[in-house]
């Protein structure tokens, strides 16, 4: 390597910064709430994955536009964030009505508050992998 040039990075990191990561991060979240699917693949990896399963870019954003028919009234709120490149951890927080069955949960137009913690993991600006867990309990606490 000559003096002055970076280094290049390796197959699954990020070349950004925490700060740019986290930036990116928050613009894929406006993203979501403005449902701007045109858009999506600015910060989703064509071959992304959920949870493990293969989904690919059009099976993410399948996935999300059925979430917000099911979830007219949801918004993605960032309520922690940690960036560590290529890596981000959020806890989205959601105060929605969802209608009718929710994770098999009968809540049926009613409010509910929940959150989802999610890990990203980013290969260059865009997401590759996602990990994500809902508090169902909270949501089960609220059907009573």
């Amino acid at each position: 390597m000559r003096r002055g040039q970076r280094p290049e990075t390796p197959r699954g990191a990020s070349a950004l910064t925490a700060g740019a990561l986290a930036d990116l991060y928050r613009a894929y979240i406006a993203c979501l709430n403005r449902q701007d699917w045109d858009d999506l693949g600015r910060y989703v990896a064509d071959e992304v994955e959920h949870n493990g399963r293969p989904l690919g870019l059009s099976g993410y954003r399948a996935m999300l536009a059925r979430d917000f028919e099911d979830i007219p009234d949801l918004r993605f709120e960032i309520e922690l964030l940690a960036s560590a490149p290529p890596l981000v951890a959020a806890r989205l927080a959601f105060r929605c009505a969802p209608s009718g069955l929710f994770l098999g949960l009968n809540v049926n137009g009613r409010t509910v508050s929940f959150a989802e913690n999610v890990f990203y993991a980013f290969e260059g600006e865009k997401i590759v992998s996602v990990w994500s867990i809902i508090d169902k309990s909270a949501i089960e606490a609220q059907l009573g």
